[in-house]
């Protein structure tokens, strides 16, 4: 039987209330659009503008989870892992779910706010794991190296799958997609946990968060690859632009050579 709520034990006020348990490329465009019609206010990177995700405290928390391990120089002092404070300072403040972006600190995010309800969307790894490397792994070396993006990303990355090289994380890749669902399945309750799959419409979700069920509104069905490649289109150009204001043209190919390399060359 669980302790009573009193005082003492009530987790502090605000902070998200829906961890959504999944991995970028695996529906999370749909489920951001869905959490919105139920209007619950969301954290997607492809809904937002780049500049507008907390891209320093993405960093930061990679950071604070694997900074011992990183292969990358770390751009703040070394601390302890993030704590509820932290995490609010970057997604609990504005929002009730952050979706795509928080996907690699989702195990964090729950410690961090274990009173949230955890919607857990596992996709087949057969079927992830091309889709993620072709349309999230493979890009992030294309763009330029000292955008804050760019490194707290390649940050994220290297830190989830425990790698010090893109080779490793291939190596590691179906190990890590186990452990860690089977990590959230384990500490989290069942009573405080919904197995989702895609096509399961409205009804499991919104009984769960003890929502209604929109009346005459399909459940979102996004193409994220496609609306994937044109936001990364778009954020790539943007960024190019971005980097010849500041560094000029040089130092943009530059940049751009060392990157790649840098992500793809050296390590195959």
């Amino acid at each position: 039987m669980s302790s009573p709520t009193t005082a003492a034990n009530r987790p502090p006020p605000g902070g998200l209330k829906i961890i959504h348990a999944s991995l970028f490329r695996m529906g999370t465009k749909s489920f951001a659009q869905a959490y919105s019609l139920l209007n619950f206010s969301v954290h997607q990177g492809l809904l937002e503008d780049v500049t507008e995700s907390p891209w320093t405290d993405l960093e930061r928390a990679a950071e604070a989870t694997w900074g011992s391990f990183l292969p990358l120089p770390l751009s703040y002092p070394p601390r302890g892992p993030f704590t509820r404070s932290d995490w609010d300072s970057g997604f609990g403040q504005k929002y009730d779910v952050a979706t795509d972006l928080a996907s690699p600190f989702v195990i964090e995010l729950i410690k961090s706010y274990p009173e949230a309800k955890v919607v857990i969307v596992q996709r087949p790894f057969e079927k992830w794991w091309p889709s993620f490397k072709a349309e999230v792994l493979d890009k992030i070396g294309w763009y330029i190296i000292g955008i804050r993006a760019v490194q707290a990303m390649e940050k994220m990355m290297y830190g989830f799958f425990g790698a010090q090289v893109v080779k490793e994380i291939e190596e590691k890749k179906r190990m890590v997609y186990d452990e860690y669902f089977a990590e959230i399945r384990r500490i989290v309750p069942e009573n405080q946990r919904l197995e989702y799959k895609m096509g399961d419409g409205w009804e499991p979700l919104c009984e769960f968060l003890g929502v209604p069920v929109p009346e005459g509104v399909d459940f979102p069905f996004a193409n994220e690859k496609e609306l994937h490649r044109v936001e990364v289109k778009k954020r790539k150009h943007k960024f190019y632009l971005r980097a010849a204001k500041v560094f000029g043209p040089w130092v943009v190919l530059g940049g751009a050579i060392v990157a790649g390399w840098k992500w793809s060359g050296q390590i195959y």
